[in-house]
């Protein structure tokens, strides 16, 4: 069976994408979880998934001793190994989209990364709009996601980016826990994508799994000192 290491969900961003693509794929997979302590180089954290991954972060994947690293990669990964599941569209045209956006989610979106971690039990619609009033990058990136999905949400008539879930929902699934943690202002449609995305079954295990973790770690929480 397929082994996914992963990190406390309720921070973890890019640990939910494989995960969720996995659940909502309905591929099973054994979830290995690894703490997060700290990051450098002496935690207890990096030693556990330093043995795994030389990277020493997550998500890994394991396929019987085939390991296979960043979000990307093992999005590849796995559609090739269970093309049945149609992880990607299936025209050229949508899958190039497709895969351009993900591109762009896995190197871009700086600033709001950065203004707003992905904390999904935390209700931060105060530092949310002290967020949105003082930082023009986060405004722009937020403006950005908006001009995207309503794009492709009217191109491919939803629900979802490309019409059924797949990696492109599970790439920008993150975002819309940020979204929705920092109570940033997005149109109608957009919320209503939100919450269509995590009403999905694969969605709504991550983030009751978030919410029963109650593992505080402080320096994944700039606005709060304490839970």
């Amino acid at each position: 069976m397929l082994k996914l290491y992963i990190g406390n969900k309720n921070y973890s961003s890019w640990s939910m994408r494989p995960w969720v693509l996995l659940k909502q794929a309905g591929i099973p997979f054994e979830e290995i979880n690894i703490r997060f302590d700290s990051f450098d180089a002496h935690s207890e954290f990096r030693k556990q998934i330093g043995s795994v991954n030389p990277a020493s972060k997550v998500p890994v994947l394991d396929d019987d001793g085939l390991l296979v690293w960043d979000t990307l990669a093992i999005a590849e990964y796995l559609a090739e190994r269970f093309p049945d599941k149609q992880l990607w569209p299936q025209s050229v045209a949508a899958r190039a989209r497709a895969r351009s956006i993900c591109a762009e989610m896995h190197s871009g979106f700086g600033a709001l990364r950065s203004a707003c971690p992905m904390n999904i039990e935390a209700d931060l619609a105060d530092a949310g709009r002290l967020i949105w009033r003082d930082q023009p990058a986060v405004r722009a990136d937020v403006a950005r996601i908006v001009a995207m999905w309503s794009e492709l949400l009217q191109t491919y008539h939803g629900p979802m980016l490309f019409g059924e879930f797949g990696t492109a929902d599970a790439f920008f699934a993150p975002v819309c826990m940020r979204l929705k943690s920092y109570a940033l202002p997005v149109p109608a449609a957009i919320t209503d994508y939100i919450q269509r995305l995590s009403a999905l079954p694969g969605v709504k295990a991550w983030i009751d799994g978030a919410l029963a973790e109650n593992d505080f770690r402080d320096f994944e929480e700039p606005y709060r000192l304490q839970r």
